[in-house]
């Protein structure tokens, strides 16, 4: 393979599962008033303090580092946060990061699994593991030393996202399933000096309940502005 870069994102590769387990999700989602975004139609949001839940409605766009820094791979695990866009900045840090050296792909996936909601009548975990290459590709990052950090810059709620919500404040209550936009950089090295860098963004659907942590859901095939 040489010193060429592989990026760890696999992107949305679809599949009659995915396709069947994304039409169920957005069933669901248009309770919590998600839909207008997981479709494609297109204010930002200030995160609030770490332990209380942002309102999608507010003109707020969470900015600069995060409490507590970004995690760096899908094993630190989930940061104990109710903020939708705290945590979803660091759930954006965990998918942009792998160590192909050190993890195999079975275990980037069971770090990564570790993030989702346990409500299974939401949680879409094919959207998620397609962000990792198949096992043969991750046997060539790894052969290539291939390893990557990420760190992020902003979060904010789609404006669709937002519009829905103000036109159905309670809907939201139903499963508390928030899309949040995240914009940040991948750092690439590779074995024999090589390096590199990408611009990243990535929509994804995270679950904040009042009083728990939040969990990722989903990530979204396309990003939502």
């Amino acid at each position: 393979m040489g010193k060429r870069s592989l990026s760890s994102g696999g992107g949305w590769r679809p599949s009659r599962r995915v396709v069947v387990a994304v039409g169920a999700l957005i069933t669901l989602l248009l309770v919590a008033g998600v839909v207008a975004w997981w479709t494609g139609s297109s204010k930002t949001a200030d995160a609030t303090s770490p332990g209380t839940t942002a309102s999608p409605t507010a003109d707020a766009t969470s900015s600069g580092p995060p409490p507590g820094g970004d995690p760096a791979t899908p094993g630190a695990g989930p940061p104990p946060v109710s903020d939708p866009l705290v945590f979803s900045r660091a759930a954006a840090t965990m998918l942009w990061s792998f160590d192909a050296r050190t993890a195999s792909h079975a275990e980037q996936l069971a770090g990564m699994k570790s993030w989702m909601t346990s409500e299974s009548a939401y949680a879409d975990w094919d959207s998620v593991q397609a962000q990792v290459p198949d096992p043969v590709l991750w046997s060539r990052l790894k052969d290539n030393g291939q390893h990557a950090t990420a760190t992020t810059s902003a979060a904010h709620f789609p404006s669709a996202f937002k519009q829905a919500i103000a036109d159905d404040p309670a809907a939201i209550t139903e499963a508390y399933i928030y899309a949040v936009t995240v914009r940040g950089k991948t750092q690439l090295a590779w074995t024999g000096g090589g390096s590199g860098a990408e611009d990243r963004q990535i929509t994804l659907a995270v679950q904040c309940r009042p009083g728990a942590d939040c969990r990722l859901v989903a990530v979204a095939p396309r990003v939502a502005p």
